[in-house]
């Protein structure tokens, strides 16, 4: 049996939304700079960075296989990186309360949140071109 290969360029372009999430994380400093201050934009980014790290290593690992013929691996990948993302997401969160408390729990709370929505923004920024 042929040992599965990574899918080579045709991998869905993750880039846009993994730039999405990153604008949401630096929108919410600047807004936590200009409503409260350095601890409300150090708390937003800080909460901005625990959901933008996961998300973009589950992206990052998830679409390695493509092809009918991958199935098992490509189920694999998904699983794997699922855990991937909840164990990082888990020492992240551990990783900043231990080490820089929030100073703002509402806006680490809040860019956190605000970062996971850009999710919903997947739909169309992985649309792929149409060829007409």
């Amino acid at each position: 049996m042929e040992k599965p290969r990574p899918a080579k360029l045709k991998r869905p372009r993750i880039l846009g939304l993994v730039l999405a999430q990153l604008s949401v994380v630096g929108i919410a400093a600047v807004i936590g700079q200009l409503a409260a201050g350095q601890g409300a934009a150090l708390s937003a980014l800080l909460g901005g960075l625990v959901a933008w790290l996961p998300s973009s290593y589950f992206a990052w690992r998830t679409f390695r296989f493509q092809g009918a013929r991958y199935t098992r691996e490509i189920v694999k990948s998904f699983y794997r990186a699922e855990a991937g993302k909840f164990g990082l997401t888990v020492a992240l969160f551990t990783l900043v309360f231990v080490t820089v408390p929030p100073s703002n729990p509402a806006f680490f709370f809040g860019a956190y949140v605000a970062t996971l929505f850009a999710n919903w923004l997947s739909p169309w920024l992985l649309q792929r071109p149409l060829h007409t």
